[in-house]
C-alpha cells in the first residue's frame, strides 16, 4: 500500500494563512482563504444568533444610559468575497503580529462596509479573530519554531555559490527549456516534452554546470552540518538523507522556479488538480547510494504537482516506478495494467507528475544518486477538494468506476426498451 510521503516541518495538511508573504502570494491564496474564513463567519454568526436567543445580561453603559458598540456587534456582518477596489487600507507592518502585515492589508478590503472606516486596533482585531479560528494555535506554534530553526541556519550558513541563490535562467536552464516556457503554449511545451505514459511528462531541464554547482552546495552544506553538528530536518518522513533546499536560503530561488516556469507548465497539463493556481512548495535533495538511502517505498507525494531532476552523478538502478494517480479513497486499490510504468533517470532530465500518481524508487545498485525536488501546492485546490466526492477528471479508479457505473445504466436502458418491446402488442 502507498503511504504518503510528506514534509516534516510546518505542517504537511498545508495552511496558506502561515506561508503568507506578499502581495502576488495574495492574488493567489485570497480566493481559498476567503472561501474558509467565509464559512468561518458563517458559523460564528449562527452562534452568535444562537446566544442572542438566550436570556442576556445587563449591557455595558457609558453613564447616560445609552449601550456602549462591542466587538461583538461589530462583527453582525460577514467578511465580502469581493474586494472594495477604492478602499485605502490601513499598513500594520509596525505590528508584532502572529500574520503576515500583508495578510491584514489585504483582507481589510474585505471587511464588511460597517468596518472599514473604524479605528485600526478595532478592525485589527476583528480580523485577527477570524485568522486565528483558521489557523489553530498549536499549528501557528510549529510554524513560528519551524522560522526560528531556519532563520539560524541562514544566519549561520555561509553558501559556497551565491549565484544559485537568485534566479539566472540562461545559466540554470538548456536553451530548449528557456525557449518553450518563453512560448508559453502547449505547442511549444509538447516540442520538448515526451508523454511515454498518461500524466507522465519527462524532458532535458537543467544545464550540467549548474547540477554540478547545486550538487556542490548540498556537499558544503552538509559537511557544515557534520562540523557544527547541527541537527537538521530531513526532506520528508521517508527519506533518510538529503535536504530541504528552503532551509538554507534557496526558497526564493525555488519560488521563481515554481511561479515562472512550473506553473505555466502545469496549468497547461494539470488543470484539475490546480495547476494553474500553485502557491507553495517544498524544495528538497534526496540522495541514494550503498551509504544513503537505497530505494524509496510505494507512496503519493503531498503536492499537487512534482517535479523531479536527476543531478547526478555516476549510478546504476534507481528507476521510478509509477502506478496509476488516486484520491485518498482509492489510493490502495489495484494497479492496472495501462497504468505500470518505469522511468530511468537522466541527469539534467526531469519529469513531471501529478503528487498523486503512486510511485516509488528501486534500489540504486552502485555509485550515488542525487534528486532535486519541488512539491508544487495549491491552497485553491486543497480548499475546494474538500467538497467534492467525484474525481473522476485525474482519479483512475474513479474514471473506471464511472465508466461501470455508464456501462450499467445502458445496459439496464437496453433491458428496458426490450421488456417494453416484447410486452407491447403485434
Amino acid at each position: 500500500s502507498p503511504s504518503s510521503s510528506s514534509s516534516s516541518l510546518p505542517n504537511p495538511n498545508f495552511n496558506p494563512l502561515l506561508t503568507f508573504s506578499s502581495h502576488k502570494h495574495a492574488s493567489l491564496i485570497l480566493p481559498s482563504l476567503l472561501f474558509h474564513l467565509h464559512r468561518c463567519e458563517a458559523m460564528s454568526l449562527e452562534a452568535s444568533l444562537e446566544r442572542r436567543k438566550q436570556p442576556q445580561a445587563p449591557g455595558t453603559g457609558n453613564g447616560n444610559g445609552v449601550v456602549s458598540p462591542t466587538p461583538q456587534s461589530l462583527s453582525t456582518h460577514r467578511l465580502r468575497l469581493q474586494p472594495k477596489e477604492d478602499h485605502k487600507s490601513e499598513s500594520y507592518e509596525d505590528l508584532q503580529l502572529e500574520f503576515s502585515p500583508v495578510l491584514f492589508s489585504m483582507l481589510e478590503r474585505h471587511l464588511p462596509p460597517n468596518m472599514l472606516n473604524v479605528a485600526r486596533e478595532v478592525k485589527l482585531q476583528y480580523m485577527r479573530d477570524i485568522l486565528l479560528r483558521y489557523a489553530p494555535e498549536g499549528e501557528r506554534n510549529r510554524v513560528q519554531r519551524h522560522r526560528e530553526y531556519r532563520q539560524k541556519i541562514i544566519s549561520n550558513y555561509q553558501p559556497l555559490h551565491r549565484e544559485l541563490y537568485s534566479m539566472h535562467a540562461a545559466n540554470f536552464f538548456v536553451p530548449s527549456f528557456l525557449k518553450a516556457v518563453n512560448e508559453n503554449s502547449e505547442e511549444s511545451f509538447r516540442r520538448i516534452m515526451s508523454e511515454p505514459s498518461p500524466g507522465i511528462y519527462k524532458f532535458e531541464m537543467l544545464q550540467p554546470q549548474f547540477c554540478e554547482k547545486l550538487l556542490s552546495e548540498v556537499e558544503s552544506f552538509e559537511r557544515w552540518v557534520h562540523e557544527t553538528k547541527f541537527r537538521i530536518m530531513r526532506p520528508n518522513t521517508m527519506n533518510k538523507y538529503g535536504a530541504v533546499l528552503d532551509d538554507f536560503g534557496l526558497e526564493t530561488m525555488l519560488d521563481k522556479l515554481m511561479d515562472d516556469f512550473i506553473r505555466p507548465i502545469s496549468r497547461v497539463f494539470f488543470p484539475e488538480v490546480g495547476g494553474a493556481t500553485l502557491d507553495s512548495h517544498h524544495g528538497f535533495v534526496v540522495e541514494y547510494g550503498i551509504d544513503r538511502d537505497v530505494e524509496l517505498g510505494f507512496h503519493v507525494d503531498d503536492s499537487e504537482v512534482t517535479l523531479n531532476v536527476c543531478l547526478g552523478k555516476q549510478f546504476s538502478g534507481g528507476e521510478l516506478f509509477f502506478r496509476g494517480i488516486r484520491c485518498d479513497k482509492h489510493v490502495n486499490t489495484e494497479t492496472q495494467s495501462e497504468e505500470i510504468f518505469d522511468y530511468l533517470h537522466v541527469p539534467g532530465h526531469a519529469v513531471l507528475h501529478r503528487g498523486r500518481h503512486r510511485h516509488g524508487a528501486r534500489a540504486t545498485t552502485s555509485g550515488r544518486r542525487v534528486n532535486l525536488l519541488l512539491w508544487c501546492r495549491s491552497s485553491v485546490f486543497r480548499e475546494l477538494k474538500k467538497y467534492q466526492k467525484d474525481f473522476s477528471s485525474w482519479c483512475g479508479e474513479c474514471q473506471r468506476e464511472k465508466r461501470e457505473r455508464q456501462l450499467l445504466s445502458i445496459d439496464a436502458t437496453k433491458q428496458e426498451l426490450l421488456r417494453r418491446e416484447v410486452k407491447s402488442p403485434p
